[in-house]
């Protein structure tokens, strides 16, 4: 099996609110889940148009709304051992074509 950091770069973008501990909690843990995988992490602010757009778009109940490679993958806490599992596995080449 290949090591996580030599696969290309996941796409993780998170759309996060002022004041939002659950934000603030995923930031941190993708700083820590980069130290393990190549990651490009894009944070956006609800406030932002894309944010906004990407809110609307997935009808996010809750922050923060995080996507990896364009896909919605949780709004809310982020579920970290899901997430590690996702990254541990080989981005679809579809998902670099949208």
């Amino acid at each position: 099996m290949a090591d996580p950091r030599t696969l290309p770069p996941r796409r993780v973008t998170v759309v996060h609110a002022p004041g939002c501990h659950f934000c603030d909690d995923a930031e941190e843990a993708l700083g820590d889940l980069a130290r393990e995988f190549a990651l490009d992490v894009r944070m956006l602010d609800v406030g932002d148009p894309r944010g906004a757009a990407l809110v609307a778009e997935h009808h996010a109940p809750m922050f923060p709304l995080v996507l990896v490679d364009e896909a919605f993958f949780s709004a809310g806490r982020l579920p970290r051992g899901k997430l590690r599992r996702l990254l541990g596995t080989v981005a679809s080449p579809a998902a670099g074509a949208r």
